[in-house]
């Protein structure tokens, strides 16, 4: 839901506007939406433009408002640099300005965006698993928190957990492979160790979650691995003899001929 583009209350400064302005041919914009992925932050909106520009303004609680992507064709705006302060709810102005620009005396009409807070909204990526291991009974997994696109003052870039904190919790779903009934396992660590059947290959993913939230709670799921403990894997040189003793075959059927299987001859 959208506020209504209304245009705001003119500047007076005793004379008025001569600067063109978007009487006729600039267009509101709409369907202003948020795309935030461990806090990489995108503002897109409709339409393109045809006349006239854009710029973005974003408007914090108690922060001073920050221009960005000014007179821009472009329907979207990394705004990522104006969000840091993560907790604090904004909300962005999407500005329709005449081709030859803002007029000193009357600001343009503009759309409103809905409220934003990064730390509520943003979507959690996938984790990154750097280990697996099927060890008898013992499923172990390793795997790296997403990194934002922050830095800490030596320029190493934060992770998620560095923001959220204990807020931040790991979820592990593992089933028996070739099996629909999974399992599942919480830490606030960066391993799981888990207790299965010894006999048996087991496929899993990780998701982070954030309890606390009331929406967007369960991060996006990382790539399915399955562990190969068990598992008939034909020797290498077994293998390329049996690819050309079957190309072999199949030549000579062509031919009309049979040969012996596994000796060729």
């Amino acid at each position: 839901t959208l506020t209504p583009a209304l245009p705001r209350p003119p500047l007076t400064h005793g004379t008025e506007a001569s600067s063109p302005r978007c009487v006729n041919t600039c267009r509101d914009a709409v369907n202003i939406t948020w795309s935030s992925i461990n806090f990489k932050t995108i503002l897109q909106w409709q339409p393109k433009p045809s006349g006239y520009l854009y710029t973005v303004e974003i408007h914090g609680q108690t922060s001073d408002t920050k221009k960005k992507c000014i007179l821009t064709a472009e329907t979207e705006c990394d705004v990522t640099d104006l969000l840091r302060n993560v907790r604090e709810t904004y909300t962005a102005h999407i500005l329709s300005v005449a081709s030859s620009g803002m007029d000193n005396f009357e600001e343009p009409p503009f759309a409103v965006s809905e409220k934003f807070t990064p730390y509520n909204q943003t979507v959690l990526g996938k984790p990154e698993i750097q280990n697996y291991t099927q060890k008898g009974s013992k499923l172990n997994v390793v795997f790296q928190d997403p990194l934002t696109p922050y830095k800490f003052p030596n320029g190493s870039f934060q992770s998620i957990r560095d923001i959220f904190q204990n807020d931040l919790e790991y979820k592990i779903y593992y089933w028996k492979d070739q099996s629909s009934g999974k399992k599942d396992a919480i830490t606030k660590s960066h391993r799981f160790e888990e207790r299965v059947d010894s006999s048996k290959n087991y496929c899993f993913y990780i998701q982070g979650i954030i309890p606390s939230r009331r929406e967007k709670r369960n991060g996006q799921e990382s790539m399915v691995l399955c562990t190969s403990i068990g598992r008939n894997i034909l020797d290498g040189r077994y293998l390329v003899k049996l690819v050309i003793q079957l190309s072999l075959l199949l030549y000579d059927k062509v031919r009309g001929q049979q040969i012996d299987f596994f000796t060729g001859k």
